[in-house]
């Protein structure tokens, strides 16, 4: 059966489940264990941070009743990820592989962390073992299809999300929907408008309100030039997770449909929220290079912000805005140099390649 709001999500329940379990057997590790992968699944269901602490006060109780048991090892790295450190994550990881070389789940744990580091070659040995390991698994085809995407290979990637939607049981709504996001956004990129909304569409059925399938949604309206539509999405998914780069989507989306005073409204506080978070490891950065580039006129702004990222991760995203920033700043030499790097991964991203094409301009020089 669908989920509907007032219905518990996989999470809830498994939430719930969890919960008797340390109420039966307080002393045991395992469940403390389950908890945290409860509220780890419950964070990327709502986008709330909070569940995360949860998960990490679980954690350290399973820590304290079995020491350096290897499952909370795991779910520590999982939720290092969650919180967005991944320099943290992944020496979690590799340690975690020293001690047990044929783990699946933890050379998921590493390909991630990798991923987000901006370390492909690496991404892609540790997403291969997983695929050795176990062929078929669902992990390893999700990932797969990210590094695929990243590296230009859209039919690629959505053929292996769309297996890994198969193999997937119905019961697990919130997995489904969030395979369907995928699948709508790389329909999208492929500029197939039709079958992405379906595909997002379907995802929203399974689960309402459903943050990453409001914003994939949204970008298929903008695609459509349908921008009011756009902004009524971002608003509802901003609703649904309070977080200072969906406010900026919203700000963006009200900016094109013509709504300027809402629009700088938006602005003005997505750059007061994003400021506050933007020493953090979790934060908007990103965002904030773009908005001080294009909508606040103030590129030295956009270039501490973009430097002060780019030492923490060299990602091909974290390149673009660093590239842009410095665009911004009339370093074109350099911009030129940095989104060369992002573009020689074989990203597709279409506004990355917006943005590199007037970089391309400003020097004279096509990047091969």
């Amino acid at each position: 059966a669908e989920a509907s709001p007032a219905e518990p999500s996989p999470a809830d329940r498994a939430i719930a489940a969890a919960e008797r379990v340390v109420a039966a057997q307080p002393d045991q590790a395992d469940g403390y264990n389950q908890l945290a992968l409860a509220f780890a699944r419950r964070a990327r269901e709502t986008a709330d941070g909070t569940y995360y602490d949860r998960a990490e006060q679980a954690i350290a109780r399973s820590l304290v009743l079995a020491p350096d048991n290897f499952e909370a090892g795991k779910l520590r790295a999982w939720v290092l990820l969650g919180k967005h450190e991944f320099a943290a994550a992944l020496e979690q990881a590799t340690a975690l592989n020293r001690r047990m070389p044929d783990d699946l789940l933890v050379y998921g744990l590493l390909t991630d962390a990798y991923v987000e580091l901006g370390r492909y070659a690496d991404a892609e040995v540790a997403c291969q073992w997983m695929l050795d390991l176990r062929p078929g698994n669902v992990p390893a085809f999700t990932r797969a299809a990210y590094l695929r995407e990243l590296f230009g290979d859209i039919e690629g990637a959505l053929d292996l999300m769309q297996q890994a939607h198969a193999r997937t049981s119905p019961a697990e709504t919130e997995d489904r929907a969030w395979m369907l996001t995928h699948i709508g956004h790389l329909e999208l990129l492929a500029g197939r408008t039709d079958e992405a909304e379906r595909a997002l569409g379907q995802a929203l059925a399974l689960f309402p309100d459903y943050h990453y399938a409001l914003a994939g949604l949204a970008k298929v309206r903008l695609a459509q030039e349908r921008a009011t539509e756009a902004a009524t999405l971002l608003q509802r998914r901003y609703d649904a997770a309070p977080h200072p780069e969906n406010l900026f989507a919203l700000a963006e989306a009200l900016d094109r449909a013509g709504r300027r005073p809402e629009a700088r409204a938006a602005f003005e506080d997505f750059e007061r929220l994003a400021l506050r978070e933007s020493e953090g490891w979790d934060n908007a950065n990103r965002e904030l290079v773009f908005y001080y580039a294009n909508h606040a006129d103030q590129p030295a702004k956009a270039l501490a912000i973009a430097e002060r990222e780019v030492a923490r991760r060299h990602d091909v995203y974290t390149l673009d805005a660093y590239a842009w920033a410095l665009h911004a700043n009339d370093r074109h030499d350099e911009a030129h140099a940095q989104i060369a790097r992002a573009l020689a991964v074989g990203v597709k991203d279409p506004e990355l390649l917006r943005r590199a094409g007037a970089i391309e301009a400003s020097v004279g020089v096509r990047i091969p």
